[in-house]
């Protein structure tokens, strides 16, 4: 594991990141999704893709990576770029997971890997939304510790801060980010994926002119079990170019 320091936006962020296969001189950077960290990554994908130097981030707030501010989608998408240009990288493809496709399809790579990415929006269960509309009842009394009861899971341990970064991306439609990304991506699903269904890839696969679709049986995190037809998909799929 190595830590580099990035200045931007008058901030400071110590950015956690490992390098596979240092040797090869073309970059694959692979992002994580909201909650997880660059070893899940790590775990499903160093074996494979030998002839690329794999380049595993902590997202700030995430894994060892500090963030103390309050972030948007395109303040990740900034920051890793300024990573990028610190560590002299020769980037030809990203792979994003969830919220880390969203970063990953800001970044506009030559080739652009989603993994059950996250972007489109859902209709929200009953439940959701009623626990929505009490929490704003409850904020506009000045109740706001109330509103903590209504969290979900994935937020319940977060910091102040990254629960303002939550709020600012969690409901993101990123349908025209979408629909203007012109270069080769390559998408894979999880068939079973209750966070970002099915559907929401049938639909990003549609509105990426030159995309490739595949599904696998599995959840949000079916690329853990099929990393390496992944792989070997990618190998075939991956067109060479630089960002």
């Amino acid at each position: 594991m190595a830590l580099k320091s990035i200045n931007l936006l008058d901030k400071q962020f110590d950015i956690s990141y490992e390098i596979v296969n240092p040797l090869a001189d073309k970059d694959i950077v692979f992002l994580h999704g909201w909650g997880s960290n660059k070893d899940i990554m790590n775990q499903a994908f160093s074996s494979y893709l030998p002839n690329y130097r794999h380049i595993y981030i902590d997202m700030p707030g995430f894994g060892k990576s500090s963030n103390e501010y309050a972030l948007t989608t395109n303040d990740y998408a900034k920051i890793i770029e300024e990573f990028f240009n610190t560590l002299n990288t020769n980037v030809i493809a990203i792979a994003g997971h969830s919220f880390g496709g969203k970063v990953a399809t800001l970044l506009n790579p030559q080739n652009l890997i989603l993994l059950s990415t996250a972007g489109i929006l859902e209709e929200k269960s009953f439940d959701v939304k009623m626990k929505i509309k009490l929490a704003k009842t409850f904020n506009s009394f000045g109740l706001g510790k109330i509103t903590k009861a209504f969290r979900s899971k994935d937020v319940d341990r977060m910091s102040e801060n990254m629960y303002a970064t939550f709020k600012n991306v969690v409901d993101e439609d990123f349908t025209k980010e979408f629909e203007n990304y012109k270069k080769n991506a390559m998408i894979f699903w999880g068939e079973d994926d209750t966070a970002t269904t099915l559907a929401s890839g049938k639909k990003i696969n549609s509105l990426i002119k030159n995309s490739s679709f595949v599904t696998y049986l599995g959840d949000h995190f079916f690329f853990i079990k099929y990393a390496q037809d992944i792989s070997l998909r990618i190998e075939n799929g991956i067109k060479d170019g630089i960002l």
